[in-house]
């Protein structure tokens, strides 16, 4: 049997509809270009750097006799990291001993004439001024024990002296001495740089205006140049007051830098003002036999490739937007390749 055709309204119905949605289609997959503000962004070289860096020094003159640490080394506050002896102290100490020794013989013996005097004085038989001179004797006796025991107190706290600790934890940089080295008070032994390390920044004087604390700043991988492939963040945390040699300074914090060497060079991007400037998502764009191309819609409907020139790429709205530094003009409709 032969099938019924369409009538004539209801095939008119369905071309349109077609037509409608082709044409919603169309516009969904179109992008009007106009101008936009975007803030300005320089790729400079900042340096990692130590907040603080200290020195342990030598509390004592000596050789050295142990050095536990070496360039790169990990070191707690208070750990001994490097043992100083004079020998002279030892021999004090022996010295020392010995008149101890002495002190306390000659304490017992004027112990046991006191208590003889005292006992003579008791029964009437010696006078009193024979007990206050062995009185007298067994005091002074005393006083030169303690006296000697604390000279030796003060001889082992010297010798104690002899070991230097650090006075922070973090990164040993630098170790000048090495194992019988004489060292004398004062004496650096190693610089340990305080394990919480920023960036440095150094910029032209003219974009000194644009800094302020609390910027935003992005940090390249290591090793890698930040051309729009910055993956970590940062933020301005001090910039100082003085220009030197037509440059200013800034200090930026950057969770993870402590796997850096210090004194080693990152790429970064900062903020240098705004600007006005073409943003257009990158799925739009093209690239053939090495040139980038956008297809614009022209006057009579048809699309016409244009070569553009493209920039760096932002974020807008969360979504993946490129700047186009030339080729399109306010305006122009682009449709999808």
């Amino acid at each position: 049997m032969r099938k019924a055709l369409p009538k004539r309204g209801t095939f008119l119905s369905v071309c349109l509809f077609a037509l409608t949605v082709a044409a919603s289609a169309t516009n969904a997959n179109s992008f009007t270009v106009k101008q936009t503000t975007i803030l300005d962004k320089k790729a400079v070289y900042a340096t990692v750097q130590s907040t603080d860096s200290l020195s342990a020094r030598v509390r004592t003159s000596g050789t050295v006799t142990e050095l536990n640490v070496t360039e790169g080394s990990y070191v707690k506050a208070g750990e001994t990291i490097a043992m100083v002896r004079d020998p002279k102290l030892s021999l004090q100490i022996e010295a020392l001993d010995a008149q101890i020794s002495a002190s306390e013989r000659q304490v017992a013996n004027l112990k046991t004439e006191k208590e003889r005097a005292q006992q003579l004085f008791d029964r009437g038989s010696t006078t009193k001024a024979k007990l206050d001179t062995a009185n007298t004797q067994f005091d002074v006796a005393e006083s030169n024990l303690e006296a000697n025991k604390a000279q030796k107190a003060v001889v082992v706290r010297q010798m104690e002296e002899g070991a230097v600790l650090a006075p922070q934890a973090g990164r040993v940089l630098e170790v000048p001495i090495t194992v019988g080295a004489v060292v004398m008070t004062g004496e650096s032994v190693a610089t340990i740089a305080k394990d919480n390390y920023i960036l440095r920044l150094s910029l032209p004087e003219r974009h000194a205006q644009f800094l302020k604390k609390g910027d935003p700043i992005e940090l390249a991988d290591r090793g890698v140049e930040c051309n729009g492939s910055c993956n970590q963040t940062g933020e301005i945390v001090k910039v100082y007051p003085e220009i030197s040699d037509g440059r200013v300074l800034a200090d930026a914090t950057v969770a993870g830098l402590g796997d850096y060497f210090v004194g080693e060079r990152i790429q970064v991007r900062v903020g240098a003002g705004s600007r006005k400037a073409y943003l257009v998502p990158t799925d739009l764009v093209f690239t053939r036999s090495g040139i980038d191309f956008v297809r614009v819609k022209g006057t009579d409907g048809k699309p016409t490739e244009v070569a553009v020139q493209i920039g760096l790429p932002y974020k807008e709205d969360g979504k993946d937007m490129i700047e186009i530094l030339t080729g399109l003009s306010a305006g122009d409709e682009l449709i999808q390749p």
